[in-house]
């Protein structure tokens, strides 16, 4: 059985396009034009606001004119990771989407259920003829994933309705009152690199298999960060060894995904291949000790490489201590939400060019104070390594607001439909509702979605009941909104 043939067919047959078209953050342009055709024999009016959201306007069912009008929110990109060897290619490769028992996941990358399935949703309500519903706009928004600028560029007054619904959330029975929100926070170590030293064994380390995930839902778990990990084991080497130059250091990709793999060149003396490959296979019984069942397919490896331009030995020193030094995971935990994050740091990735060595994090938070605060606490530490230190893109929480009429209305209507009271919850994580309402302020916003596990990372998956669930709520939902007026 294909994705596309899963129930409710009209929703999956939508993911299968979203899946055969590649759409990584800042690459959504084939995806607004399929997307332009496939509407094009529906009702709907379809425009592209100035940058590069599609916003689309279908009118109410017969009778139903004066209901208030309902806005459908979701985004267009998805996460562009896969696991090493997998040799996709995200701007060109459709994702292999298949069934695994109860769940749909992606062969070795991200599926981009997050946001996928709530585009799919949209695109299902927007083209069908048997739908009840009242005045509708949906908003599309481009490059959420690597910086929101489509929810930053929305401007004010292109939209009518009032009340959001946002299909980005990954649990369901769950409804969505508030959001973190965050900032990035980039350290840059300059250097001048040195010439080889053909007298060393130059060594290739790596630290596979780690499970990633989400830099704001699946902080709190505990899962590695490989980035620090491979720091670890630098410094271990270096405090055995008489010799250890380091020739690069580099892991993780995306601000918002855990980094799942990090990758270093050393250069020791010949003599020392076999303590380092002692070292490593030491190090992973303690990995493997610590992290336990969380993450379980941990592996580190050394193999040979070419030798390369090293760094000078006071800039390991100190980028090891910084790296050390960083904070990552969670600050603080929620005191109004049990078992919710409220401040948190990604130490997300670390790259480097001939002359720079660029380490990235993404500060969340549920209070923008506490997001500010968190953000100069990781910007010491690279400031006392002497990197220059920005402090970029931050964007506004979503501040919960319990007295939500559109709350309480799909809190009883939740308990008519599915049969039991959903969870009110908050989410430590960047959703575009923030950002949407700084500019509308008068929307009243709730959020839902599907049940998805391992969101950024290639264990990637959601949950096929969950999709039908989640689109008969979102039906009843209408339907029953479009009994109101305004």
């Amino acid at each position: 059985m294909s994705i596309a043939e899963l129930a409710p067919k009209e929703v999956w047959e939508n993911f299968q396009l979203l899946c055969d078209t590649p759409r990584p953050s800042n690459e959504e342009a084939e995806l607004k034009r399929k997307i332009r055709e496939k509407l094009a024999p529906c009702p709907v009016s379809i425009e592209e606001d100035e940058v590069g959201n599609l916003i689309l306007r279908k009118a109410a069912t017969a009778g139903h004119e004066n209901a208030p009008g309902i806005i459908l929110q979701s985004h267009l990109d998805m996460v562009a990771q896969q696991n090493e060897g997998t040799g996709h290619d995200f701007l060109t490769d459709p994702i292999k989407a298949y069934i695994d028992g109860e769940w749909v996941t992606a062969s070795g990358t991200t599926l981009g259920a997050d946001n996928g399935i709530g585009v799919a949703a949209i695109l299902a309500v927007m083209c069908s003829d048997n739908i009840v519903h009242g005045p509708l706009e949906a908003v599309l928004t481009i490059n959420e994933e690597a910086g929101m600028t489509g929810a930053k560029g929305l401007q004010p007054g292109v939209i009518e309705g009032k009340l959001l619904l946002n299909l980005d959330t990954e649990e369901e029975g769950e409804l969505y009152i508030g959001c973190a929100g965050g900032v990035d926070v980039t350290g840059v170590l300059s250097y001048e690199p040195e010439v080889p030293n053909s007298d060393l064994a130059y060594l290739h380390l790596s630290v596979k298999g780690l499970r990633g995930g989400h830099s704001g839902i699946d902080i709190h778990r505990g899962r590695g960060n490989a980035v620090k990990l491979m720091a670890r084991i630098v410094s271990r080497l270096q405090e055995e060894l008489s010799v250890l130059r380091l020739a690069a250091l580099t892991g993780g990709s995306l601000s918002n995904a855990i980094p799942r793999e990090a990758f270093a060149n050393i250069a020791v003396l010949p003599a020392d291949v076999e303590q380092v490959k002692a070292v490593i296979s030491e190090l992973q019984e303690t990995f493997t000790e610590e992290l336990g069942s969380v993450e379980p397919h941990i592996h580190l490896a050394m193999e040979s490489c070419d030798s390369a331009a090293l760094l000078p030995d006071p800039l390991t020193l100190r980028l090891l201590q910084t790296i050390a030094a960083c904070p990552h995971g969670v600050f603080r935990m929620s005191s109004d939400f049990e078992g919710v994050t409220e401040t948190s740091n990604n130490l997300a990735s670390i790259s480097m060019d001939d002359h720079h060595i660029r380490i990235e994090c993404l500060t969340r938070s549920l209070k923008n104070s506490s997001r500010d605060e968190a953000a100069e606490s990781v910007a010491a530490v690279f400031g006392l390594a002497g990197a220059e230190v920005s402090i970029e893109d931050p964007y506004p929480g979503w501040a919960p607001n319990k007295d939500s009429h559109l709350l309480a209305t799909l809190l009883k209507l939740h308990e008519e439909v599915v049969g039991y009271q959903p969870k009110i919850q908050v989410i430590h994580a960047g959703l575009e509702c923030g950002i949407l309402g700084a500019n509308y302020p008068a929307w009243d916003m709730i959020s839902f979605g599907p049940t998805i596990r391992g969101a950024h990372s290639p264990d990637e998956a959601v949950h096929i009941k969950s999709v039908e669930g989640f689109w008969n709520f979102l039906l009843a939902a209408l339907g029953h909104l479009a009994k109101a007026s305004r």
